[in-house]
């Protein structure tokens, strides 16, 4: 079995699944369709954009992160990310990116 091993415990056998590699490769491909529904794109291209979106999360996460310890707060809020995306991307999309969060955090909150 590719994937799973077994662990002999003293009693009973114990399945361990490979653990999981995240990838943004599914929305990348909903997004192109909900933009140009006649369009495709290669794996290639989609594992480009997939390293793409993830030093982007990495960026903000490390810059939001700085931000609490700067602050020497205990918790990483919405305030600290807003922050740290104007820091992180250039004009416009930081202007875009900060009013689709602000618009995710409020439908989140009233729900």
């Amino acid at each position: 079995m590719a994937g799973k091993k077994h662990v002999k415990s003293s009693k009973k056998v114990v399945k361990r699944h490979a653990k999981r590699k995240q990838s943004y490769s599914t929305y990348i491909v909903r997004i192109l369709k909900q933009v140009h529904p006649k369009m495709g794109i290669s794996k290639r291209s989609v594992a480009i954009l997939n390293s793409l979106v993830n030093d982007t999360f990495e960026k903000i996460a490390s810059e939001a992160g700085r931000l609490v310890r700067y602050n020497n707060k205990g918790v990483l809020g919405s305030r600290e990310v807003q922050t740290s995306i104007r820091l992180c991307l250039p004009g416009e999309l930081a202007k875009h990116a900060v009013s689709e969060g602000t618009k995710a955090v409020t439908k989140f909150t009233s729900a």
